[in-house]
């Protein structure tokens, strides 16, 4: 079950807020964990490090893929979760607490408006399987044996 509190990215990372603060706590969903299978690797960034919205703040592979890691807030980086880079199962056993990846100081309480919420974000996911469905049946009515991309989902 995602937290109902929390906000989220179109490209799957959640958001604990702490607005008295102005900080954020940021990961990925239970989605995204699920879409990379076989966690790898991690690539974090250095606390105290810049982070602009929607821009890269690190990586994560997969055996499937390398997939960037997107900031849903411009900041400073606070803390970095060090300890998940030895622990990527995690991600997969709890990624709303124990998997959380890093903590940033939020310059732009504005930018809270353009996330969305648990039920918005279920929505989305649903809207999302629902064309991965409709592709897939029509590649098959057009006798294509191409794979749907890997990489599409973050």
């Amino acid at each position: 079950m995602r937290p109902a509190d929390f906000k989220y990215t179109e490209t799957h990372e959640w958001i604990k807020v702490n607005d008295k603060k102005k900080e954020a706590t940021v990961g990925i969903t239970d989605y995204a964990v699920e879409q990379l299978s076989d966690l790898v690797h991690i690539e974090l960034p250095k606390v105290g490090a810049n982070c602009e919205q929607g821009a890269g703040f690190g990586e994560i592979e997969s055996v499937k893929t390398v997939a960037d890691l997107l900031s849903p807030l411009t900041g400073k980086i606070l803390e970095v979760n060090k300890a998940i880079a030895d622990r990527l199962d995690s991600l997969k056993e709890d990624p709303f607490e124990e998997g959380w990846l890093i903590k940033i100081k939020f310059t732009d309480p504005g930018e809270l408006t353009s996330l969305m919420t648990s039920k918005e974000y279920g929505e989305f996911l649903e809207s999302q399987k629902a064309e991965t469905e409709d592709d897939e049946e029509k590649k098959k009515e057009e006798g294509s044996e191409e794979d749907v991309d890997e990489d599409d989902f973050m």
